[in-house]
C-alpha cells in the first residue's frame, strides 16, 4: 500500500529519442500516453527538449549499509540513484554483516522501503562470509521478503569449481542467477593495476587480462552444463567480450555487465598514481575500451552495471598500494553511457533504455521495472536533457563517496525529473521527496 503520489502530465516529451508525446501519470501508473492529453487536474511538466525514458535499473551498486556507513548509507545511496535517473538498484552482499541470510537482506529491503527513493533490491551471497567454503542460505534468502534473485560475491570470486557448479544447480529451482566476480585469485595476488605497458614502466604488479577471462570461459562452460542463468560481473578487456560472445552463440544462458568507467577510462590514466583510479577490475587499455563499446552496442554485453563503490575520503586519499579499490558512479552512468554510445553513435536513447533499464530488469526478475512507456505500465519514467553539459564536482553530490574518477570532467546530459511508482522523486534535476510507502515493512508492493 502506498501514499497519494498525485497526477502529473508530462507534455511533449521526446519517447525514447523519438517523436514528442504526453504521458499522463495518474495513481502510480501511466493512465494515457500520446499527443494533446487533457491537462485537467494534473500537474503540467513542460518536457519540450527532454527525452523520457523508463526509470534506471542497476543490478550492481554498493550500498554499504549494514556496517560501513562511514562509507554509504541506504538512504544516501538511494538519493544520489534518484538523482542519477534509477528507479531500482541491487545492493550488493558485501556489507558487514554480509548479506548471506535472510535476515539481513530483510534489513537492507526494509532500509530501501524506509528511503524510498528508489526500489531497493538486496544481492545475496553466494558463499557464507564471502569465504568461497560453503554456499550461504540461497533458498532462505529467495523465499524471504525480499526475494532475492541475484547472487553474488562481489569483490571475491567464487573460485571453486564445484562451489559454483552447485550455486548454479541450487538457484535454478527459483530462477535465480549467479553474479560472478570474474577474478582467478592466483593470477592477481598482490596486482595493483592493469598488466601492460603502464604497469611494467611504473613497476607496479600486473593485474592480466587473463585473470578475469579463464573465469568467465569456465563459468560460461559450467552454465551450460548445468543449464542455468550466469550473470558476469564488470566485463573489462576484449577477450572476455569475445569469450561472452562465444558462449552466446552457442545458447548459452549468460548475460555481462560493463561499468561506465570502463567505457571510457583507460590504464593510462594511473601514471598520475592518483588512487581515484584505482578500481577492480583495473582500467585497462584503449583496445580493450572500444571491444568493450562495441559489445554493449552489439548485445554481446547486455547491461550497463555502476559498481557504485563508495570509500570514507581517508582510504582514498592515500598512496597508491594502500588505498581501497572503487569508484563511485550512480550520479554520472547516464552522462558517461551518453557520451561513449550515443554522442559516438554507437547507440540511440532507445538503446540506451535498453542496456540501462530493460535487460537490466530481466536479469533481476523485476516485474515492474524497465517497462514500455505505455498506458497501463508502471510509471517508473524519468525525463533528461540531452543538451544540458555539467562539470562533475563530487562534493555537490548526494553521495557519501567523494572518489569519483570523472572530477572536473564536463559531461553531457542531466537528468530533469525521476518518477518512481508515479511519484517524482526528482523534479527540476533536484531532490523532491520520497515515495511515500504507507508501511516501509510492509511486503513487496
Amino acid at each position: 500500500m502506498a501514499g497519494n503520489t498525485g497526477t502529473y502530465l508530462i507534455r511533449g516529451a521526446s519517447i525514447l529519442g523519438g517523436e514528442p508525446a504526453d504521458l499522463l501519470i495518474r495513481d502510480g501508473v501511466i493512465a494515457e500516453a500520446g499527443t494533446g492529453l487533457s491537462a485537467d487536474g494534473a500537474t503540467v511538466i513542460d518536457a519540450a527538449g527532454l527525452v523520457a525514458l523508463p526509470g534506471m535499473v542497476d543490478v550492481h551498486t554498493h550500498l554499504r549499509e549494514p556496517g560501513r556507513e562511514d562509507a554509504e548509507t541506504v538512504e544516501t545511496g538511494t538519493r544520489a540513484a534518484a538523482l542519477g535517473g534509477y528507479t531500482a538498484v541491487h545492493a550488493m552482499a558485501n556489507s558487514t554483516p554480509v548479506a548471506d541470510t535472510a535476515g539481513v537482506v530483510e534489513q537492507v529491503y526494509t532500509l530501501g522501503r524506509t528511503a524510498g527513493w528508489v526500489d531497493v533490491r538486496p544481492v545475496g551471497a553466494v558463499t557464507v562470509g564471502l569465504a568461497g567454503e560453503q554456499l550461504a542460505e540461497l533458498g532462505a534468502m529467495a523465499d524471504s521478503r525480499a526475494r532475492v534473485r541475484m547472487f553474488s560475491d562481489d569483490g571475491i570470486c567464487v573460485h571453486d569449481p564445484v562451489l559454483m557448479r552447485r550455486a548454479l544447480e541450487y538457484v535454478k529451482a527459483f530462477d535465480g542467477v549467479v553474479a560472478q566476480h570474474a577474478q582467478e585469485p592466483r593470477l592477481t595476488a598482490g596486482a595493483q593495476m592493469n598488466e601492460g605497458e603502464v604497469s611494467a614502466v611504473l613497476g607496479l604488479a600486473g593485474w592480466p587480462a587473463v585473470a578475469e577471462e579463464s573465469i568467465i570461459a569456465r563459468d560460461v562452460l559450467l552454465a551450460q552444463h548445468v543449464g542455468s542463468r550466469l550473470h558476469v560481473c564488470h566485463v573489462s578487456t576484449a577477450g572476455s567480450v569475445e569469450i561472452i560472445r562465444w558462449a552466446k552463440e552457442r545458447g548459452i544462458n549468460v548475460t555481462a555487465e560493463v561499468t561506465p568507467h570502463h567505457l571510457l577510462l583507460t590504464d593510462d590514466l594511473v601514471r598520475s598514481y592518483d588512487p581515484v583510479f584505482k578500481v577492480n577490475p583495473p582500467l585497462r587499455t584503449d583496445a580493450d575500451v572500444q571491444a568493450l563499446r562495441a559489445g554493449l552496442a552489439d548485445g554481446t554485453i547486455d547491461v550497463v552495471g555502476t559498481d557504485h563503490a563508495p570509500h570514507p575520503s581517508e582510504h582514498k586519499e592515500c598512496e597508491w598500494a594502500q588505498a581501497a579499490m572503487g569508484m563511485t558512479g550512480l550520479e554520472t552512468a547516464l552522462s558517461v553511457v551518453q557520451h561513449t554510445m550515443i554522442e559516438t553513435d554507437l547507440m540511440t536513447w532507445a538503446d540506451f533504455a535498453r542496456v540501462t533499464s530493460t535487460a537490466a530488469a530481466k536479469i533481476g526478475r523485476l516485474a515492474d521495472q524497465g517497462r514500455p512507456l505505455a498506458a497501463g505500465e508502471p510509471a517508473n519514467v524519468i525525463l533528461v536533457d540531452p543538451a544540458a553539459r555539467w562539470t562533475v564536482d563530487p562534493f555537490r553530490m548526494a553521495t557519501m563517496g567523494r572518489n569519483s574518477p570523472f572530477k572536473g570532467r564536463e559531461l553531457p546530459g542531466k537528468v530533469v525529473a525521476t518518477f518512481f511508482k508515479g511519484h517524482p522523486t526528482v523534479l527540476d534535476g533536484e531532490l523532491n521527496t520520497p515515495y511515500p510507502y504507507a508501511d516501509a515493512t510492509a511486503g513487496v508492493a
